[in-house]
């Protein structure tokens, strides 16, 4: 049996028609940047999210980066956040000249270890970055009670709740990605950021279209980074399916731990009771996780490590000068992590065949 990473041709054959036609409306009318499907999307998401404002970019890399040049960000100020996530976050905050100052993880979810947070802040603090990583937020009231802008790192988690409050609506920005691979995947990159702050979102609306407003005229630097219309038009369709492909995730995530459980050497995601968890990815953690994940292969399994390096130990990061050891919950779990398949369109019988495999390993 063949068990694919990511199946994206399946998906798109349960909104096909929909899709087609409304590219075709994009093509023929030829609004391919600022045309209204960005609008009604901006408005849509706004609604789902409940928040008062989104505003889209090209990635959920410019999410952040714009973010934090909303924020005011730049050289000897200090972001907060945690090295164990995509590079996208830490890359944001270095291209400010601004730096990072990490806090280690919690091992079992895999997010930003909250209790540590107040003995790092200093006079030079001017955000904090919580990752809701794999889609469970992080803990968030303690957050939100230190008098520090969040910026919430909700790339990974669209519809994913803290105590009934959506990731991405509690801080003072929320970003997200649009990456295909994403809960809510466009066909390339796009990002979107939200916020309840009307003048923060004026401030970023101008920021990602370099800083203009009216045309031709610049009362700051910003950058270029739109959503295009066509990415739009396929996301406010996909946005319709995806509370019923959020269910789908959770029910296999929930199969995978009634098969997984039981193995001694494996350890199942942990989500937090007061978090609806999304399953942007099912994430494991084996200590011959190398092992498993070339027997997985064997067997026609995709597999991914998400991530075999914590960000304090990359090379481009030398400069602020960690060595290992420096945060070991980070480091432990990037040397067991392993995620198997978890997108909606998987079939019982291959999430069977994923643990079923599993346990082969386990008992060998």
């Amino acid at each position: 049996m063949n068990v694919p990473l990511l199946n994206l041709p399946a998906q798109y054959q349960t909104f096909q028609a929909e899709a087609e036609a409304a590219a075709l409306k994009v093509l023929r009318e030829g609004r391919y940047v600022f045309g209204p499907e960005v609008n009604d999307f901006e408005r849509e998401l706004a609604a789902f999210l409940g928040v008062k404002h989104v505003v889209t970019c090209a990635s959920g890399s410019d999410a952040l980066l714009l973010a934090l040049m909303a924020l005011g960000i730049g050289p000897g100020d200090e972001v907060i956040t945690t090295p164990f996530t995509f590079f996208a976050t830490v890359s944001a905050i270095t291209r400010l000249g601004a730096k990072p100052i990490f806090v280690d993880i919690e091992p079992d979810t895999f997010n930003l270890d909250v209790a540590s947070v107040p003995a790092k802040i200093t006079k030079r603090t001017r955000a904090i970055i919580p990752i809701h990583l794999f889609g469970q937020c992080a803990e968030m009231e303690s957050l939100l009670k230190l008098g520090v802008p969040i910026v919430e790192d909700a790339c990974q988690s669209i519809g994913a709740k803290y105590r009934g409050q959506m990731a991405g609506a509690m801080g003072t920005i929320g970003t997200f990605s649009f990456y295909p691979t994403k809960n809510l995947g466009g066909p390339g990159d796009g990002g979107a950021l939200s916020t309840n702050d009307d003048a923060l979102a004026t401030k970023l609306r101008q920021l990602r279209n370099h800083g203009m407003e009216p045309r031709y005229y610049h009362a700051m630097v910003g950058i270029n980074s739109r959503l295009d219309t066509l990415q739009a038009a396929i996301l406010r369709i996909k946005l319709k399916h995806l509370d019923a492909w959020t269910e789908a995730r959770r029910r296999n995530a929930a199969r995978y731990n009634e098969l997984l459980k039981p193995i001694s050497s494996i350890r199942t995601p942990v989500s937090r009771p007061d978090c609806h968890h999304v399953f942007n990815q099912y994430t494991i953690r084996v200590p011959q996780r190398d092992a498993l994940r070339a027997h997985l292969q064997q067997k026609g399994i995709g597999t991914e490590i998400y991530y075999p390096v914590p960000l304090h130990l990359q090379q481009c990061f030398a400069g602020l000068g960690h060595r290992p050891g420096d945060f070991p919950k980070a480091e432990q779990a990037a040397a067991e992590v392993l995620s198997p398949p978890v997108y909606p369109e998987l079939t019982a019988e291959q999430i069977d065949y994923v643990a079923a495999t599993v346990a082969e390993f386990a008992a060998a």
